[in-house]
């Protein structure tokens, strides 16, 4: 008989706790997010994530734990081989990734790859660097449509997006370029996570809107994970925010766009409402994309505060037979140096209204600890990475 009827598992995406044993390998030398906007900020109002035991687990400026958390909690290290949003979510549910995903937030595309992107689709690239989607269609929208050039831009992440007028440029032939672009960056050297077409309309500076013709042409996860064993149990898999994109939609039963990470959470408190079984999954962005890359750590102190307001509400909705579990897939040091990721362990937060034991639990170094406690929760096939701490959440 299953302990738990539904799990809640919320990624706070990039907030880490600390560098890991290789971080100096990945040119991360002392990182540490948590502890670092800790230290930046003194204090921060998160009485939800205290009450868990984060404070417990890692401190960092005037604050401590609390004397009786109400949560298990421990660290986790990352055995795959990158610091990026696809291999920290395709580990967390039992994939472990030997290549890694390429970004290239800092120098933008290799000419050579812009070279054969150009051949290829018969226009030339203008852009070419890592930008605001909307920003970019201001800056270089008229240009583009004035020359017939194509926009070319990078991101925080593994991504490749190419926007295109859909008046002058023609939505078949924007999908067209980004199934080359898609096809290019298959080779390991340029391998993105996804390619994603960028249609718009207007004329002019200030006029130009995004539409909802986007296309996304992600790469598949590279082997079954534990929401393909959870969907095909006839389990329910939600996903919030970008985990539909991160799996290509595979295994994915029901999916919500966000609009924020308070709109994130917002959903989250709507589904937990809601009668479902099975898996909601969560991905709350903005951690990383507007305050970690921007290195603006009291942005995201503030933005951990919203979210704990957040976390208070879900927490007091959760049923008995209900477990939450908060974590995170990489780190993103705002405190550090340049914009990328930074390579680090993250908390694991555990928490359901049922728990007879609480505190802290060994360090485990493999983010499928997720994935191989979900599978025995609700009785499904484990992936061959991970191990489960069932036994250890009573």
């Amino acid at each position: 008989m299953e302990t738990y009827k539904r799990v809640f598992v919320i990624v706070l995406d990039s907030l880490g706790i600390g560098a890991m044993p290789d971080s100096e390998k990945f040119g991360d030398k002392g990182v540490d997010t948590f502890g670092h906007i800790l230290d930046k900020m003194g204090t921060l109002d998160i009485p939800n994530l205290q009450k868990l035991g984060m404070l417990n687990l890692h401190k960092g400026g005037t604050m401590e734990g609390v004397e009786n958390p109400i949560g298990r909690y421990m660290r986790i290290g990352e055995t795959s081989n990158g610091k990026d949003t696809m291999t920290g979510h395709w580990e967390m549910m039992g994939i472990y990734t030997q290549k890694p995903f390429i970004t290239f937030t800092e120098t933008g595309f290799p000419k050579e790859l812009i070279d054969e992107l150009e051949k290829r689709c018969g226009k030339r690239v203008i852009g070419n660097k890592s930008a605001s989607g909307t920003e970019i269609i201001e800056e270089l929208g008229e240009e583009e449509i004035n020359t017939g050039a194509m926009i070319v831009y990078t991101s925080a992440d593994s991504v490749m997006q190419i926007c295109g007028n859909e008046e002058t440029f023609d939505l078949a032939n924007l999908y067209r370029c980004c199934e080359i672009a898609r096809e290019l960056t298959m080779k390991d050297e340029w391998r993105v996570g996804r390619v994603i077409a960028r249609p718009y309309v207007g004329k002019k500076k200030g006029e130009f809107k995004r539409t909802s013709n986007r296309h996304d042409y992600a790469l598949k996860p590279t082997g079954r994970t534990a929401l393909n064993a959870l969907k095909d149990a006839g389990l329910d898999v939600i996903g919030v925010g970008k985990i539909n994109d991160i799996f290509c939609g595979e295994g994915i039963t029901q999916t919500y766009h966000s609009d924020s990470s308070v709109h994130g959470m917002q959903q989250t408190i709507d589904i937990c409402k809601k009668d479902f079984h099975g898996l909601c999954f969560v991905n709350l962005v903005d951690f990383d994309a507007l305050w970690g890359h921007r290195r603006n750590p009291e942005g995201y102190g503030r933005e951990i505060e919203k979210f704990d307001r957040g976390l208070g509400t879900l927490m007091n909705e959760l049923r008995e037979d209900d477990l939450l579990i908060l974590t995170a897939d990489h780190g993103n040091d705002p405190t550090y140096r340049g914009t990328d990721h930074t390579r680090e362990k993250v908390p694991l937060l555990i928490y359901s209204k049922a728990f007879k034991e609480t505190g802290i639990l060994p360090d485990v170094f493999s983010f499928a600890t997720v994935s191989s406690t979900l599978a025995d929760i609700f009785s499904v096939q484990k992936t061959d990475l991970g191990e489960s701490i069932i036994d250890q959440l009573k």
